[in-house]
């Protein structure tokens, strides 16, 4: 299995267009060594095969395609290798890119839950504007542990978890949350044995979806922010990462002490990385504190072979 990095920020990349943090402004001026990251998504192949699987379609997926030349293959006058798109949220972050997907000559294959199609299908409508251009094959993600395959992508198969999160600010259940709003996914190849879970926002980890982690060969979940209160620290919320959605890495009961707790072979890797985080920050004492538990920050371009 090959997962490909095509974004590793949270919404809004990083350096942000309109932000002019520590981080962000240093990334732009070179004061600070950082790298920048378009908005998260990843794709995920058979280690034989050339297509596969997108997870989220960042509003930076045009960017993302043209970066990684192997998801145009060139095979005919319009080609892909993009066999299907799963979503793990409604988020305008991890949605709207469908957009730029729309110039195909047939149905574009989507899997998602039930409660992220209410979503894109009312409070904001992407799935229905698709419908005046290529439309949806839209198939249903049930929460039921049942696998799942997606036609194209050889030798892979998929499993969903619900997480506790936050729905999309214009879900209709964003302060009523439901099984599905954002699902956590487990990815496997049969050809290899090996696996990965992937959940770019987590924002409390059970018991039971922390046995689904220490069966995985490589973890890549929630890297948005580093303290609980980060935003609120920089005068730009007034809520917590964990009000939010998003399970901070310090502190009590933070990622870094759950990946700690993960069998010394899984590989442990952060996405979703919000523009304000100081890990982002080559230099920081976060970034150092992340390699001494033996955690990698997720770059754009990054490729993970399992």
């Amino acid at each position: 299995m090959r997962i490909t990095i095509l974004g590793s920020a949270a919404g809004g990349g990083f350096p942000q267009w309109n932000c002019n943090c520590r981080n962000c402004a240093g990334q732009r001026d070179g004061s600070l060594r950082a790298k920048a990251r378009t908005q998260s998504s990843i794709f995920v192949s058979g280690s034989a095969s050339t297509d596969g699987v997108l997870f989220n379609a960042s509003p930076d997926i045009l960017e993302q395609i043209r970066s990684h030349p192997a998801l145009q293959p060139g095979r005919a006058v319009r080609d892909t290798a993009i066999a299907g798109v799963v979503l793990m949220d409604g988020q305008i972050d991890h949605a709207t890119g469908l957009f730029m997907l729309r110039e195909r000559g047939r149905p574009l294959p989507l899997w998602c839950t039930d409660p992220v199609q209410e979503d894109l299908t009312t409070g904001n409508p992407v799935l229905n504007v698709l419908g005046h251009y290529c439309g949806v094959e839209r198939h249903r993600i049930t929460l039921d542990g049942a696998a799942f395959e997606v036609p194209g992508a050889a030798d892979l198969s998929f499993r969903a978890f619900p997480l506790s999160s936050k729905a999309a600010p214009y879900s209709p259940h964003r302060e009523s949350p439901v099984p599905g709003d954002n699902i956590g996914m487990l990815i496997s190849d049969r050809r290899s044995g090996r696996s990965a879970f992937y959940a770019p926002g987590l924002g409390e980890i059970t018991p039971a979806l922390f046995d689904v982690m220490c069966g995985a060969d490589a973890v890549l979940v929630d890297g948005t922010f580093w303290t609980d209160d980060e935003m609120i620290r920089l005068g730009l919320s007034k809520k917590t990462a964990r009000d939010i959605g998003h399970l901070p890495q310090s502190g009590a009961g933070g990622m870094i002490e759950w990946l700690d707790k993960l069998p010394a072979s899984t590989r442990r890797l952060l996405i979703h990385i919000n523009n304000t985080n100081p890990i982002l920050d080559e230099d920081s004492p976060e970034r150092a504190l992340l390699k001494q538990h033996r955690i990698e920050p997720c770059e754009d371009r990054m490729t993970l072979e399992l």
